[in-house]
């Protein structure tokens, strides 16, 4: 890290800090429904992508929790119809909006820089793909020839391989995916001829995702801002100086932080939202800024063995009163919403749980919530009686 660090330009309590950054995530005053989910991808700058899917996929719980019970169709219509967005390598596999496309230009030239892929790749078979694409318009791996040689899961075949790569380089981009699979299409027919350049130097990629990631999480450290897009910390002491982020002080943050200046410009007001969280939802990304922030800790624990799972395969933390007040482990069974394990700050959250289950429930097409495990047995007969 840089050794000369600017002086701040103000201090922040730790409870301006949180609202700066619920309203930063889009939590806090009333959601913006005429921009919709495409608002909220637009706000955020990246949802992330993930294969679990227990009330709802992640991509779909995002908006959920920011705007309520928006319909599932009406999620997937709003990111893949009209070249809105795209799918590349930001938080993770992320979808972002069509407008970011030439911020990754970094990424894409690094990757065409790799002395080395895990894969090889047959003579001929890149060109293969890009041609195929060129004649037959969007197509799956599968449509491609198939994504796998038939081992193990990570053996693809050289047409996957090829696809992937191309994706990558961004000669090809993800325009959606279809029951989970990707569509690739040629960035040349995807992305918008005025978007479809790399002429940004790494440090102006650099520079514009920082202050989008400082726009997005409100007010953050170094280490915040960098990992919401993946960013190096050298990457960010590097542009943070010219990215128009400003420094402050944060009560009770050990590091230094900085803040978007338009947040910092009206203090933050509004109702706060109440609903459960996706583990891959941006404002609870980073365990470190979680528990700084909500003191609250926070993991995703569907890749723990399930002997060593402290709160369950899914536990979508509960978001109330712009605090995280408790968590539970969903699941469904036909029309029934199965709290699995249930964890509560205290007895004032049991309400909220009851109706952050209930929303969520009537959001999934279910009809009734049952609850299995409780961790302080005496909070269990009230949940039950909130939730009748």
């Amino acid at each position: 890290m840089s050794t000369t660090l600017p002086r701040p330009l103000t201090e922040l309590s730790a409870d301006e800090a949180r609202r700066t950054a619920l309203r930063a995530q889009g939590f806090l005053g009333a959601p913006n429904r005429r921009a919709g989910v495409r608002g909220v991808l637009r706000h955020l700058g990246a949802v992330q992508l993930d294969t679990i899917s227990v009330l709802a996929r992640s991509h779909e719980l995002i908006p959920y929790a920011r705007l309520g019970a928006v319909g599932r169709k009406t999620v997937e219509t709003a990111y893949w119809t009209d070249g809105h967005a795209f799918e590349y390598w930001s938080h993770a596999a992320c979808i972002l909006p069509v407008e970011e496309w030439p911020h990754f230009a970094f990424r894409r030239r690094a990757f065409r820089a790799r002395p080395q892929w895990y894969h090889d790749l047959p003579d001929g078979a890149y060109d293969a793909v890009i041609a195929q694409l060129r004649a037959e318009g969007p197509l799956t791996a599968t449509e491609l020839g198939g994504a796998k040689n038939g081992g193990e899961w990570w053996d693809w075949s050289a047409s996957k391989v090829a696809v992937e790569r191309a994706l990558m380089y961004g000669e090809v981009v993800c325009t959606e995916r279809r029951g989970w699979k990707r569509v690739y299409d040629l960035a040349e027919r995807a992305v918008p001829d005025e978007l479809l350049h790399d002429e940004l130097d790494d440090a102006e990629c650099l520079r514009r995702l920082v202050r989008l990631a400082g726009e997005a999480l409100g007010v953050g450290t170094r280490a915040d801002i960098a990992d919401y897009h993946r960013l190096k910390g050298e990457q960010f002491d590097a542009v943070v100086a010219d990215s128009g982020l400003v420094p402050v002080r944060v009560e009770g943050w050990d590091k230094p932080a900085w803040a978007d200046p338009a947040a910092l410009a009206a203090p933050p007001r509004g109702r706060h939202r109440t609903t459960l969280l996706s583990p891959f939802d941006s404002l609870i990304w980073e365990r470190a800024r979680t528990e700084r922030i909500f003191g609250f800790t926070h993991r995703l624990e569907a890749y723990v063995p399930k002997q060593k799972r402290v709160h369950g395969y899914f536990a979508m933390p509960l978001l109330a009163g712009g605090k995280l007040v408790g968590r539970v482990d969903p699941a469904r069974e036909g029309s029934t919403l199965v709290a699995k394990q249930v964890s509560l700050a205290g007895p004032s959250a049991v309400p909220f749980m009851a109706q952050a289950l209930r929303e969520a429930a009537e959001w999934v097409g279910c009809d009734a919530v049952r609850v299995e495990r409780v961790d302080a047995p005496e909070l269990a007969a009230p949940l039950t009686a909130a939730l009748a």
